[in-house]
């Protein structure tokens, strides 16, 4: 499973060369995989990714209790002054956490929406039933 989450960060990646950064993170915002724009200068070291990657989870943790009442969440996003952050969380069924898809685009990107929309969302969608297939089994394997 590995293997895939580092290839969905890539692809995602590849999709729009404003896309800076990429990163997979479990329910509790355990970084599973990251991808990044080559060339780049990361504005956040390793540790501060670490600890951003747990703080988006909490955030969306937050805020799919609210699904049922106003609807799917396609992403949230953050204006920051050096870059744009977004934020997409995958539930299960029960709209419960299961991921959170992390990205971030170069601050100047006026169609981000459009990216996110009409390329991000796609990928994402097609991949969700097989990353909770994926989590379902790996669950089932520490609970025997």
């Amino acid at each position: 499973m590995e293997a895939f989450f580092f290839d969905l960060c890539n692809r995602i990646l590849s999709l729009d060369p404003a896309i800076r950064f990429m990163g997979i993170a479990d329910e509790h915002g355990t970084l599973l995989a990251t991808a990044e724009r080559k060339g780049l200068v990361p504005l956040l070291n390793t540790e501060e990714t670490i600890q951003y990657a747990i703080t988006a989870a909490t955030r969306q943790y937050t805020r799919v209790r609210w699904q049922g009442i106003l609807g799917k969440i396609d992403y949230t996003s953050s204006h920051y002054d050096k870059l744009l952050r977004v934020t997409i969380p995958l539930t299960d069924r029960s709209s419960r956490l299961s991921f959170v898809l992390i990205f971030t685009f170069d601050v100047n990107t006026s169609n981000f929406h459009k990216i996110i929309m009409d390329r991000v969302i796609p990928i994402v969608r097609r991949n969700t039933p097989r990353l909770l297939r994926e989590k379902s089994k790996a669950q089932s394997s520490l609970s025997t």
